[in-house]
């Protein structure tokens, strides 16, 4: 899951319209040139929708399903699981960070970078919250 949060969720759908645009437009059928090339253009354009559609057809699931057992196996799961629980939760980074009585610039923070700089008492703290809020 790479979408966390709705500045980028709108990114993304933005951007996807934006690659839906091109690939419509008379631009690829104008092109001169080699064929092999314009086709590869269209096909990377193409694949860069594609895969922006999955990770916000992820996202979307993820906000619906408002799951609140989310189960870790490893502890590598720990990041995307406390992102998932947010999501899950129906809380902004904004939220979150209100809970916590931090800004929301450090939740920003901590998820973009995976929680890499957060101690284990934060990684807690931040559980202890969104287990509260299910």
């Amino acid at each position: 899951m790479k979408i966390t949060n709705q500045w980028q969720y709108r990114h993304a759908k933005a951007q996807v319209g934006k690659f839906s645009e091109v690939l419509a437009s008379e631009t690829f059928s104008r092109m001169n040139g080699d064929p092999r090339l314009v086709r590869a253009q269209r096909e990377g354009l193409e694949s860069e929708r594609a895969a922006l559609e999955a990770e916000i057809a992820a996202y979307e699931q993820m906000k619906r399903k408002r799951r609140r057992d989310v189960r870790l196996e490893l502890i590598d799961q720990v990041p995307e699981a406390l992102i998932a629980a947010r999501l899950a939760a129906g809380l902004t980074q904004a939220e979150l960070a209100a809970r916590l009585g931090m800004k929301p610039q450090q939740i920003q923070r901590y998820e973009a970078t995976r929680y890499a700089s957060a101690s284990l008492a934060r990684l807690r703290e931040v559980a202890a919250v969104l287990t509260a809020t299910s």
